[in-house]
């Protein structure tokens, strides 16, 4: 696992952070390591697969679209390259 190191962290900070912490019935550590979570891997983020589901959906695409293309889908192997 990754470590980080926070220099120079104001005193009020660090309180603030134990209160925080405290409040949450946790350590100041996990407490942090939840606060950098949310930041930079918010809830409202898109995800990929929503992004193509609701894409799909608006372009009217369905399961048994899907499911004719897989039935129609040459499924012969690709040949290898050659470098001669």
């Amino acid at each position: 696992m990754p470590a980080v190191t926070i220099r120079n962290l104001s005193e009020e900070a660090h309180r603030a952070l134990k209160v925080r912490a405290a409040q949450h019935g946790r350590s100041t550590e996990a407490e942090i390591r939840d606060i950098l979570e949310s930041a930079v891997r918010p809830a409202s983020r898109v995800r990929l697969g929503s992004a193509l589901a609701a894409l799909s959906a608006d372009h009217g695409l369905t399961d048994a679209d899907i499911d004719a293309l897989t039935a129609t889908r040459d499924k012969t192997p690709a040949k290898p390259m050659g470098f001669e």
